[in-house]
């Protein structure tokens, strides 16, 4: 191998191929493409530090949002149920509107009719604003067919009956 890396060689970097060693002493003419090589690291860092950062904050802020929406639904109904489920596509992913459905009476989830609440709006208090809903019988998907008993006005248009 070249002497360059022999110093490296014996501080545990041995077990490298002599290309990939640590080098005592730059190669003539390398500096330049080592310091574009760099700078376009570092940028590729900062560039995935920044998504990183901004999909976990992301998360975040919808993680509270569906905490406080299972919340909601609980103090409207005045069920503690915790089998409830979330549909965030309903009105659109981004939309930050989400539907909460869960049992009117103790069973099986999705065995018994279901109270399907329409929820968005600021958290305030731990809780977001009903805006509407609808009641499910005991089926196996939300069809907006079966769906009876609408209120509020984000009901208009979901409904059937």
């Amino acid at each position: 191998m070249s002497d360059t890396s022999t110093g490296a060689a014996s501080e545990g970097w041995g077990w490298l191929p002599g290309r990939l060693r640590p080098r005592a002493v730059e190669s003539p003419g390398s500096g330049r493409t080592r310091l574009i090589e760099t700078t376009l690291l570092i940028l590729v860092a900062v560039l995935l530090s920044v998504a990183t950062i901004n999909d976990v904050v992301r998360q975040t802020h919808v993680n509270h949002r569906l905490i406080a929406d299972l919340r909601t639904w609980r103090e409207y109904t005045g069920h503690r149920y915790h089998n409830l489920s979330i549909e965030q596509e309903l009105f659109g992913r981004g939309s930050g509107r989400e539907v909460v459905c869960g049992n009117t009476s103790p069973g099986a989830p999705k065995a018994r009719t279901q109270l399907c609440l329409a929820i968005w709006g600021s958290v305030v208090g731990g809780r977001r604003t009903v805006h509407g809903g609808w009641y499910l019988p005991a089926t196996v998907e939300d069809v907006r067919a079966d769906r009876y008993g609408c209120f509020g006005p984000a009901s208009a248009g979901l409904c059937t009956r």
